[in-house]
């Protein structure tokens, strides 16, 4: 990558950072509203990326890192990591606050923006609909898809045992997300869509990028990033 190759960031909906937890409470309501639960994915998708965001100096810094993977061999063909200092406290909920501003910087160090963004978190899979993978597909108006270890709401029956089999998680009577056994005799993962995806193609795409891990990999180069392994 040339020092000088950038993507171009359209943000959408733009919005202040520097917020109070019921202020940003208030911003994910109001654009929860924008988000797509239907797929409007580029006509060929050459590039997946794993996004990843993990913490130094105490907290004090927030390191995103985003793996850009060639589709269908997913092998690495480009990679970016920024630190910004951490301005939000943490708070469930609300970690999109803490982390974006920092994969935002990670993205605009790449040639061009992936085709699709697996994230490290939820999508609607979310008190208020409106987890990471929403936030950002939502400013960029960009595909993305939550990929999640542990569950933040919701609840779901027994996951059978096959590889790539699934069961919806609920939250009352609307399904926000599936639980997802990536391997046999391993546990599931939590997937929903982000932005301009079904969650039936969201799982889909999770399962194209998984490889002999449980994570897709994705997920598992974009961590070893954020985790400056």
């Amino acid at each position: 990558m040339k020092p000088n190759a950038v993507a171009r960031l359209d943000i959408h909906h733009a919005h202040r950072w520097d917020v109070t937890p019921g202020e940003a409470i208030g911003i994910q309501q109001r654009l929860r509203s924008y988000v797509v639960l239907e797929d409007r994915l580029p006509e060929r998708v050459g590039t997946v990326a794993g996004v990843d965001v993990g913490f130094q100096a105490g907290g004090r810094l927030t390191r995103a890192a985003v793996a850009v993977l060639a589709f269908p061999s997913l092998k690495r063909v480009e990679r970016a990591v920024a630190e910004v200092e951490t301005r939000f406290p943490y708070v469930p909920g609300l970690l999109s606050f803490r982390e974006i501003l920092a994969v935002l910087e990670a993205l605009k160090r790449l040639p061009k923006l992936p085709d699709l963004l697996l994230c490290d978190g939820q999508g609607i899979a979310h008190p208020r609909r409106f987890g990471i993978a929403s936030h950002l597909g939502v400013l960029l108006d960009h595909p993305t898809i939550g990929v999640a270890k542990s569950r933040l709401v919701g609840s779901h029956g027994p996951v059978p045992e096959g590889k790539g089999e699934w069961v919806p998680l609920r939250d009352g009577d609307e399904i926000i997300g599936a639980v997802l056994r990536t391997r046999k005799g391993v546990k599931p993962i939590y997937v929903s869509p982000g932005h301009r995806l079904c969650l039936e193609t969201a799982v889909s795409w999770v399962m194209a990028c998984v490889t002999r891990y449980k994570l897709p990999e994705t997920t598992r180069q974009a961590h070893r990033l954020a985790s400056d392994e």
